[in-house]
């Protein structure tokens, strides 16, 4: 009598799609493990700090305990750097956005001789260090600088200009430091999405008759709607954490009417009267600002 082989007939513990799944969760969990540890535990820890009132060891429960974020309603100072902050973002990101749209359509003619140079030369700002962008073009604003020297030297000006004591003038400084700085990278995202458009629809469209204007709007603008609002997401969060600028370029003068909101939470911090408690809402609310702002981009980007 056979006696059938038990061997060949039991099942593997673990198929083959279960061993490749396991896997992938084996080597996702190290980074989501860093993530954890890296990004959401200092975020709840901030949000814990900021229910806290003291410094160090001395730090108890707010009373009431969202006196932290009801703060915030009263003070003019983080009222004033709020508005300075929007300041930016509504005037800064919709020109960045643009230009670089502008920019990305010449970049991408055929016909162009020396793209490369030009090419590198548009995204070499993204390059330089945010310190010494801003250095040097607190250099060229100065009282004595270049940008005064050139407009004396054409007849817009007399005499020199106080660019970086003036509320306007310095709040422009950061607007057009902002525009040479994250312009070229804008432009790059761009560019890579109208290589991945075919020719022939703009040549279809030109026999049709569309003008350059109408090609932009209407094949340009459509095609590159997803990348539009990937860097309209990714501008305006960079610009509601803008920091740089406003510490090493302008230092927040005159008063505080060029400081952002990441500048007034540091120097609530680790400058004057150091206060981490205060300092970790005002975080808080720049996250909801970031996450509010984001959402309405989606839901207005999304054609779905």
């Amino acid at each position: 009598m056979h006696i059938p082989n038990s061997h060949a007939t039991r099942k593997p513990f673990l198929s083959l799609e279960r061993k490749r799944s396991l896997s992938g969760w084996a080597f996702l969990s190290v980074a989501a493990c860093l993530i954890i540890w890296l990004n959401f535990y200092p975020m709840v820890r901030g949000f814990i700090i900021a229910l806290h009132t003291g410094a160090g060891a001395n730090m108890t429960l707010s009373n009431p305990i969202y006196r932290n974020f009801a703060r915030l309603f009263e003070d003019p100072q983080f009222r004033q750097t709020v508005s300075t902050t929007f300041l930016y973002l509504i005037v800064q990101v919709p020109i960045m956005l643009v230009l670089a749209l502008i920019l990305a359509s010449m970049l991408n003619q055929p016909s162009l001789k020396g793209k490369a140079i030009f090419r590198t030369a548009i995204f070499l700002p993204c390059a330089v260090g945010l310190v010494a962008y801003a250095l040097i073009f607190r250099q060229m604003f100065a009282h004595d600088g270049l940008i005064n020297s050139v407009l004396i030297g054409i007849g817009v000006f007399e005499t020199g200009h106080n660019w970086l004591n003036s509320v306007w003038s310095a709040r422009l400084v950061i607007i057009i430091g902002l525009l040479w700085r994250w312009t070229g990278f804008a432009t790059v995202l761009y560019l890579a999405g109208l290589q991945n458009i075919d020719r022939s629809i703009y040549e279809a469209a030109k026999i049709d008759g569309a003008g350059i204007f109408q090609q932009f709007w209407k094949i340009t603008i459509p095609l590159l709607s997803p990348i539009i609002l990937l860097t309209a997401i990714m501008s305006t969060n960079g610009t509601l954490q803008l920091f740089d600028e406003s510490m090493n370029l302008t230092g927040g003068r005159p008063g505080m009417s060029t400081m952002t909101m990441s500048h007034y939470i540091y120097q609530t911090a680790f400058v004057h009267s150091p206060n981490l408690s205060y300092a970790s809402a005002m975080s808080f609310a720049i996250f909801i600002f970031v996450a509010v702002l984001a959402l309405i981009q989606i839901k207005v980007g999304d054609k779905r």
